[in-house]
Formats: structure tokens, sequence, C-alpha cells
């Protein structure tokens, strides 16, 4: 299985457990040309919510919490800005959490970190 499809399953990983938290997933991989992509865009209480997700199918090269850089933030945040932006979005409460999803013995482990930066 090729790094693109590993992502993917840990999206639709992460897009499950979100929709049965009750969010509304509004985008998948929104791409704002080379300044960032967000992986899910989604709404909770009128919250708009721009989510990360990291998987690590082990801890060889650390935790998937540890691999978000301080680069990955910033092109999260100017993709953000796009997203609302493009969609003329001004008046809406923003947050942006990561979801990290770590394999541990087969299983997803699944951490959810809400206004992660």
């Amino acid at each position: 299985m090729d790094n693109t499809q590993v992502g993917h399953n840990f999206e639709e990983l992460a897009e499950d457990y979100l929709i049965k938290k009750g969010y509304k997933i509004i985008k998948r991989n929104f791409h704002y040309g080379k300044l960032g992509e967000i992986d899910i865009v989604a709404e909770i209480d009128n919250i708009l919510v721009f989510c990360e997700v990291k998987g690590r199918n082990n801890n060889n090269f650390g935790t998937a919490i540890e691999s978000v850089t301080y680069g990955k933030q910033m092109k999260l945040r100017k993709a953000a800005e796009g997203y609302l932006n493009i969609n003329k979005i001004t008046d809406k409460d923003c947050r942006m959490d990561l979801i990290a999803i770590d394999i541990i013995a087969g299983k997803p482990q699944i951490t959810h970190l809400e206004n992660a930066f």
C-alpha cells in the first residue's frame, strides 16, 4: 500500500470518528495552491473546524502527535485562511484540531486535540 492510500485510510478513520461525535463533514482534502492543505473541514455547534489528520502504523519515528511540525501548523493556518476567503466566511467561529491516529497492537488509537494550534 502506498503512502497516499495509507493517508487516505487514516483520513477515513478520522472522518468516521468525527461523524460519530456529531460533527458534520463539509469538505475533505481542501488544497490552497502550494500554501497548504486541510485534511478535513467539519462543523459542530456552529464552529468551523479545520482538522489535520496524522497517522502512524508504528512508533519507530515517534507518535502521530509528535509528527506535526511548526511548518505544518503554519501551512494549515494559511490553508484555513484561504478556505475562509474563497468561501467568503467572515462571521463564524473557527478552530484548528489535530486528530492523531497511532496503530497499537493492530488497533487504531485516536487522540483528538481540539484547538491544537
